[in-house]
């Protein structure tokens, strides 16, 4: 599974760097294509080494001390032992939302967060669970992945914003001058639908797997069961103020409330009930 995510990993930032070329290309010829090479190196780097933090900084998160946060410490302690894995950072966002998200380039650069919410209104042995399931993610290196996808999907949407208010405003219908204003536009349109399925692709199997992985850390699949399905319950009625881009590193989809945003066209997440149906498989043994 590391390894497979890895070579997805790879792919992933390789077809970025292609989009980017074809995007530049599109708008501003032979030079447009060079400084989207130029932009996707960057990017693509700097989702590599700062991914992370986007995320977190994307959840309004801080880190919360052993002292500040006792039990919480203690609890990844204990699972991060249990899953053969060094004790991440641990954040906390002031989302009332119930949800938890892990980030970083690999294990020894990882971090958790959690919201107040999940901590006032889910149980010990259901944080314990939630927890559980984003060491699955850490020790499968999904986080990586999860977060360059985030944060490319964040620079596409950027782009595609770009390109349809220069289509708006500064298009020309000159072919020899440049694009003219509805490329751009269309462009502006296939840009944030390429970034969703590129996310819907790399997220929907993973969770599945960290569900299963994070079952086996925890020894509580019910658990987690009552966990995805309380989260899912509370989401609906409140979702979360972040970017659409990031909604893909959260155990449940923060947005599913928000029937006005795309997130919903572009499923990052299996459905609750077949995610709640498998853990219930596990726990008879199945």
């Amino acid at each position: 599974m590391a390894l497979r995510n890895s070579l997805k990993t790879a792919v992933l930032l390789g077809a970025i760097g292609g989009l980017f070329v074809l995007l530049g290309s599109t708008l501003g010829g032979m030079g447009g294509a060079l400084i989207g090479l130029v932009i996707a190196f960057l990017i693509t780097g700097g989702s590599y080494w700062f991914s992370d933090r986007l995320a977190v900084r994307a959840a309004h998160a801080t880190e919360v001390t052993a002292e500040q946060a006792p039990e919480l410490h203690a609890m990844v302690a204990d699972l991060a032992a249990r899953a053969g894995l060094p004790k991440p950072r641990i954040y906390v966002s002031p989302s009332p939302q119930p949800n938890a998200f892990a980030t970083g380039r690999n294990p020894s650069h990882s971090a958790v967060a959690v919201t107040e919410g999940l901590m006032q209104q889910c149980p010990p042995e259901e944080v314990r669970a939630v927890l559980a399931h984003e060491m699955a993610h850490i020790r499968n290196r999904d986080i990586l992945i999860g977060s360059v996808a985030a944060a490319i999907a964040t620079a596409i949407s950027f782009v595609a914003n770009m390109a349809m208010f220069a289509g708006i405003f500064g298009g020309s219908n000159d072919e020899e001058e440049g694009p003219s204003g509805a490329s751009m536009l269309v462009m502006a349109i296939v840009a944030p639908i390429a970034a969703g399925m590129l996310q819907m692709a790399v997220s929907r199997s993973r969770e599945f797997e960290a569900d299963r992985v994070g079952s086996q850390i925890s020894g509580n699949p019910l658990a987690l069961a009552a966990a995805l399905r309380r989260l899912e319950r509370v989401s609906q009625q409140a979702p979360m103020d972040i970017a659409p881009a990031q909604a893909s590193a959260w155990i449940v989809n923060p947005l599913t409330g928000n029937r006005r945003d795309l997130s919903r066209l572009f499923m990052t997440h299996p459905p609750i009930e077949e995610r709640v149906a498998r853990l219930e498989q596990l726990a008879l043994g199945h």
